[in-house]
């Protein structure tokens, strides 16, 4: 009997090059490269260091801020320490429109936390990752590595970097010394700053671009009116917003600036009117402890999570976007406390760090890369 072999494929050289058809992602490839490393920043200065193009559509940010050069004895930061060594953080796009604007805690710390942009499980936290070490009480040495995401779901919310006459331009304001410290070090550490940017290659071979692209994710910080006494029944609003909404992330703050826990027993969001949400809080508590992979939620903050279309657990990137909340201007958003609690100093101020798609033409929902 004769047998009827088949030969096996001989090895092809090694290459990035994908036959034609597929998704994006297919014929792309991640990338990083550097920005800039700035050491000697002083508290209370301005880091506005130009941006550098980048061979394909930028992703997001990764910042490091090392603090070096301190000394002292007891030294000790703030409860928003290290993270509000920058007081304002703004990335801005070539035609001045804001895709990130906040104060440094949210942003920095707050926005990888709970925006399913960065990380997965306990590394959604930045304070779990290998580079973080906090303050230390010799000297106010600090490190800590953060995003600024771009990104919302694979390749989707991603600006073309290529063009060196159209990129984004980021602020940081830092904060000064004592804003930080609530013991201040005898002689106060500078910063450096390491900025690196994540990005898809251009593909080749192919002419293909990132699904939607002029499509972005914009994290808005709002503060909501009026502010309130405790024990009292209020109705606070946000500003007016629009976009299709994928976090709510709820900051409440004393007369301080202190984030305390005032939250009422039962936790009213209310859109146009109508209650969206009418749950003990503790129940809130525990949705975020399911949506976020059981992190600790951090004194004072409470966040809505609307990237969970596939699962109770955020996902990350991997999201259709199907229970996005759509908004336009007009629409009303409420938090209601019948009463609110009570600790820190009133009167509170609620705020919040709202993520807010802007599509470019209809919004993809689906999973636009598989």
């Amino acid at each position: 009997m004769t047998d009827s072999g088949v030969v096996t494929g001989r090895q092809q050289p090694q290459t990035t090059i994908e036959p034609p058809g597929g998704p994006f992602i297919r014929h792309s490839q991640p990338g990083r490269r550097p920005q800039y490393d700035i050491p000697g920043i002083q508290f209370g200065g301005l880091v506005s260091q130009p941006l550098a193009s980048v061979p394909g559509y930028l992703r997001g940010y990764r910042l490091k801020f090392k603090a070096t050069g301190g000394a002292g004895s007891s030294v000790a930061g703030n409860a928003d320490a290290p993270f509000n060594c920058v007081s304002l953080v703004t990335l801005k796009d070539s035609f001045g429109n804001p895709l990130i604007v906040g104060p440094g805690y949210e942003i920095l710390n707050l926005l990888p936390m709970f925006s399913g942009q960065f990380g997965i499980g306990p590394t959604r936290d930045v304070k779990n990752l290998a580079s973080y070490s906090a303050i230390a009480a010799g000297t106010g040495n600090f490190t800590f590595s953060t995003y600024l995401p771009l990104e919302f779901a694979k390749a989707y919310g991603v600006i073309s970097g290529a063009n060196a006459s159209l990129l984004p331009t980021l602020t940081l304001n830092m904060a000064p010394s004592s804003g930080v410290y609530s013991t201040l070090p005898t002689t106060v550490p500078t910063i450096e700053l390491v900025n690196d940017s994540d990005f898809y290659w251009l593909p080749e071979g192919v002419a293909i671009q990132p699904p939607g692209l002029g499509t972005t994710c914009q994290w808005v910080y709002q503060q909501a009116n009026p502010t309130f006494g405790a024990n009292s029944t209020t109705t606070v609003q946000l500003p007016r917003l629009g976009g299709y909404l994928t976090e709510l992330i709820f900051i409440l703050r004393d007369s301080t600036g202190a984030r305390v826990d005032a939250w009422p027993q039962r936790f009213r969001l209310l859109v146009d009117g109508v209650p969206l949400i009418d749950s003990d809080i503790t129940e809130i508590y525990d949705d975020m402890q399911i949506t976020y992979d059981g992190l600790t939620r951090p004194t004072g903050v409470i966040a809505i999570s609307r990237k969970t279309s596939l699962a109770q657990n955020q996902q990350g990137l991997f999201d259709t976007g199907e229970t996005y909340l759509s908004t336009n201007p007009g629409t009303l958003i409420e938090v209601q406390g019948a009463p609110w609690g009570s600790g820190g100093t009133a009167p509170y101020t609620l705020s919040c760090l709202v993520g807010q798609v802007v599509p470019a033409g209809t919004l993809i929902q689906g999973l636009p890369e598989v």
